[in-house]
């Protein structure tokens, strides 16, 4: 036990934030940049086959009879926002729970869309049997195309991404690979900017973030709607 208290005082908050981000590893079950051409073979085949959305898309998603809506950004992350719209059409989230809630030491993330319900799941495509995994998707800080398939200290980038971390924050939840996500979203419930340039955030809470804070373990997703935007989604 330490008994210097003035150091005790400095290394709690410390201890705090790399404990959460150790949990939130453990829920979630540096190499050179290629050449742009390359980059380019690479990205077409990454994110072939799979759902793009061209713009923005507005969603509702309802829990304990309360809207929360969100943003969803194409712009700047075509391929992710795309498969969480394409399964929001599908109804995929409807009566799913949400099974990972992090709040101490400190407001940390609300995870849901596993359909198996303990964070080992995914969407598995009724019309191929397979399920779908989708790329780590990062646009860098003044990028006009995003990374794929590695995080941002993986290619070699010492920038912080476009779209952050930060309270309200929609990302993908993935285990280790960086390429495993598939349907299992959270939300950010602080700003938590050592997650940034790992996870691929692709959307942003526009209200009803009250509602969001008071998730626990169990609440089910009532429904997901999309209000606007599902036009601009682009199915292969």
């Amino acid at each position: 036990m330490f008994r210097n208290q003035s150091f005790s005082r400095w290394l709690n908050p410390l201890f705090s934030v790399i404990l959460v981000f150790a949990v939130f590893l453990s829920g979630c079950s540096p190499t050179p940049e290629s050449n742009s051409q390359n980059s380019q073979d690479n990205n077409t085949v990454m994110t072939d086959n799979l759902p793009q959305l061209n713009g923005k898309a507005t969603i509702e998603l309802m829990v304990k009879g309360s809207p929360i809506m969100i943003e969803v950004n194409g712009d700047l992350a075509p391929v992710t926002a795309g498969n969480f719209v394409d399964l929001v059409q599908r109804k995929f989230y409807d009566g799913l729970n949400f099974h990972r809630v992090v709040k101490e030491p400190q407001p940390f993330v609300v995870q849901g869309g596993d359909p198996k319900g303990n964070g080992t799941g995914g969407f598995v495509n009724p019309e191929n049997g397979q399920r779908r995994s989708i790329p780590l998707e990062i646009v860098p800080a003044g990028a006009e195309e995003p990374v794929y398939g590695k995080t941002l200290e993986q290619a070699g980038l010492q920038k912080n991404p476009e779209l952050k971390h930060d309270r309200g924050a929609l990302s993908m939840a993935r285990s280790q690979m960086p390429n495993s996500a598939s349907s299992q979203f959270f939300i950010a419930l602080a700003d938590v900017p050592f997650l940034d340039g790992d996870y691929a955030v692709f959307g942003y809470v526009t209200s009803g973030m009250d509602v969001v804070d008071t998730i626990q373990v169990g609440d089910k997703i009532e429904s997901v709607r999309v209000v606007s935007g599902g036009d601009n989604l682009v199915k292969s």
